[in-house]
């Protein structure tokens, strides 16, 4: 990298100052819609999904500083790409207060939950979650693959993969998934295809992180309960052979726990 001209770090400012001030003017909204929802919970539902997404949108612009410090300076503004994270987590969070974060929350317990959220078509809770991953992964994407924060980012998308999943109505939408006819049926075939990729991905990076990195015994029980979470999914949907072969899946990784447990190579 050459040295950067007192003119080019002058135009950085200027460029991301305009970010920072639409940020600071978002973030006032949110303490807006916070003390809304205290005065008045009846709105929370709609404004807890309209937080989310706000927080998708803050994100992308900590992301739009990085990406002109790239180009205007040739060094990553990691100072915005840390704070992007931060939001992040904080969208995940509103949706989780609507549902929960529970990874293989049975969706039988989550009746009254979804009776909650009702109001909120699954045209727009697909638009939001796709919206959030793609946020999710140009974030991880700018962070790069040497990044300090690689093993924390297993937890950010799995609590991802979890409100994802979390925030499907299965009582309504399972009959919907098998009828073509149906007029929520493309949103819905495409809703459980990303659950499902997403509860995949979660499970082998979790599996990954322990063997890899922790040794932690709770990231190789969230591995298991992520494959216990997909297998609800598969017996939802009536897929025999795939839920059997999820749960010798978890079977396995469970003997390979304990098997780790009583040879000490865990923590």
């Amino acid at each position: 990298m050459g040295k950067v001209s007192n003119e080019d770090r002058e135009i950085f400012k200027n460029s991301s100052k305009q970010y920072t001030e639409v940020i600071n003017s978002e973030l006032k909204k949110e303490k807006e819609s916070l003390a809304a929802i205290k005065k008045d919970p009846s709105c929370a539902v709609r404004k807890r999904f309209e937080l989310a997404e706000q927080m998708c949108y803050i994100a992308s612009l900590y992301n739009a500083i990085n990406t002109a410090s790239v180009k205007m300076l040739e060094v990553k503004n990691n100072d915005a790409l840390n704070d992007a994270r931060k939001i992040l987590y904080k969208a995940i969070i509103y949706l989780e207060e609507m549902v929960t974060n529970v990874i293989n929350a049975v969706p039988s317990d989550l009746t009254e939950k979804m009776e909650a959220i009702a109001e909120v078509s699954i045209e727009k809770r697909y638009f939001l979650v796709r919206k959030l991953g793609l946020i999710i992964q140009m974030i991880i994407d700018a962070f790069g693959d040497n990044s300090k924060w690689k093993w924390s980012f297993v937890e950010l998308e799995g609590r991802f993969a979890v409100v994802t999943k979390n925030l499907f109505d299965f009582k309504n939408y399972i009959k919907v998934y098998f009828d073509p006819s149906a007029p929520d049926y493309e949103n819905t075939v495409l809703y459980i295809r990303l659950m499902k990729m997403l509860l995949d991905k979660s499970a082998t990076a979790y599996r990954d992180k322990y063997e890899l990195s922790s040794r932690r015994i709770d990231d190789m029980q969230d591995a298991i309960n992520m494959v216990f979470a997909q297998r609800q999914v598969c017996l939802s949907l009536n897929e025999a052979e795939d839920a059997e072969e999820l749960k010798r899946k978890a079977g396995s990784w469970k003997e390979k726990m304990k098997a780790d447990r009583k040879s000490g190579k865990n923590s």
